[in-house]
């Protein structure tokens, strides 16, 4: 039984969202981000990436820079670019890119339900991350930067979403420089919101799409405020977090490629040999980058021409969620045994490429800084679910979601 309530959100006023409204502040560096702000005082990286308003090499760790963000977070409200929404409410939340629509809902869900893996996990955190977010949630007093979950369908949701998005306009309505377009309405019947929470009772569990780190923290901070007030009830807004929800069908994972710098002392020749102990290798019969289309098959770039790779049969344990993934299979048959690098989360010879970039940007890395490229079949919610149902983790960049959750839209005020 999961529990999603209504959030009451420091928001922007309509005329200001498209200049509020950023992306999170992990897709991009200080100085991207300097960048991107020039010209907008509004945009919520100032809050989320406070650094940019301090002088160029300030310490991104620093007591200032999170006194900065707290700071920037009530000039939005004071300088009437935010409201302070004084009555709680849920919104629906819709994403368009490139004709396709994915539909979600905006509110606060329980640090106890993290806590008790109602909320399912699929991701290693590392602590030091963890700590940036605690003292940023902390000094903030706010989630400033929602968690993108997902959940198993359920037909009654779905047809309260379609209802309340046909009869009534949207709150907010802009297109982003990248083009996509982002559409919010708000839920301000009482009963509605009920309702949407009853169904979310009747839905076991929740699962993080993207966010573990920002989840983690959240609750961590929770904790610490529940610490310090050992008389809390549970219905104090510490006990919550902000999260935006889509049911699984409404969401697409992409491809998240891999790029090699050198084929561990083999020739081209010798590599294909010892490949293809566990693969069969053949010449994509293609014109341009060669896409998989199925499950345990890839791509593969050397020397300028594509390769279809298919993995053979005893590779990997199809009754194994984890070993059967397809970045399992091409790490523990491929990356590792033939070219040596067995921690891809510190080998410096290997490199990661989100599916939004393309498969040109494999022939790029391929014909520059590196000499070796895979392009992956992507992930599936379903397998993503399944390991998260068994307990068990995902290796590093299994899962690429786009569009990117825009942070700013909603914020949850912890007390």
């Amino acid at each position: 039984m999961a529990v999603f309530k209504p959030v009451k959100a420091i928001r922007p006023r309509p005329e200001f969202a498209s200049r509020v409204a950023a992306l999170p502040y992990d897709v991009m560096n200080s100085e991207e981000a300097r960048e991107m702000t020039k010209g907008n005082p509004y945009s919520f990286l100032h809050v989320d990436k406070a650094e940019i308003d301090l002088p160029e090499g300030t310490n991104l760790y620093s007591d200032e820079v999170y006194a900065k963000a707290a700071e920037n977070l009530k000039k939005l409200v004071d300088d009437g670019v935010c409201i302070d929404d004084s009555e709680a409410k849920i919104y629906i939340y819709s994403q368009t890119m490139n004709g396709r629509e994915q539909t979600g809902l905006a509110g606060c869900v329980s640090i106890d339900d993290y806590m008790n893996n109602v909320i399912k996990k699929h991701e290693l955190t590392r602590a030091d991350k963890e700590a940036d977010r605690i003292r940023h949630v902390d000094t903030c007093n706010a989630n400033t930067g929602p968690i993108f979950l997902t959940y198993r369908k359920n037909e009654a949701l779905a047809a309260i979403l379609r209802e309340w998005k046909a009869s009534h306009a949207p709150l907010y309505d802009f297109v982003t420089d990248d083009g996509i377009k982002n559409t919010v309405w708000e839920i301000d019947c009482p009963e509605t919101a009920a309702l949407i929470s009853e169904k979310f009772r009747e839905i076991d569990y929740l699962y993080i799409a993207d966010g573990h780190h920002r989840a983690a923290s959240a609750v961590k901070v929770g904790i610490k405020r529940r610490q310090e007030k050992p008389d809390y009830t549970g219905e104090e807004e510490f006990n919550f977090f902000l999260a935006v929800l889509f049911s699984c069908d409404e969401l697409e994972i992409m491809d998240y490629n891999r790029v090699m710098k050198d084929l561990n002392g083999n020739t081209p020749a010798e590599f294909i040999e010892k490949i293809s102990e566990c693969f069969t290798v053949e010449k994509a019969l293609c014109e341009g980058p060669y896409r998989p289309e199925s499950r345990h098959t890839f791509g593969m770039l050397l020397d300028g021409e594509w390769y279809k790779l298919t993995a053979k049969d005893g590779t990997f344990d199809e009754s194994d969620p984890v070993a059967s993934l397809d970045v399992s299979v091409l790490q523990s048959s491929l990356i590792s045994p033939v070219l040596g690098i067995d921690d891809p989360r510190t080998d410096k010879r290997i490199d990661f490429v989100g599916g939004i970039r393309g498969l040109g940007e494999l022939e790029r890395r391929a014909g520059s800084d590196m000499c070796l490229a895979f392009a992956m079949y992507p992930t599936s919610l379903e397998e993503l679910m399944a390991i998260a149902d068994a307990d068990k983790l995902m290796p590093p960049k299994s899962t690429w979601f786009e569009p990117k959750l825009l942070s700013g839209l909603f914020v949850h005020k912890l007390s």
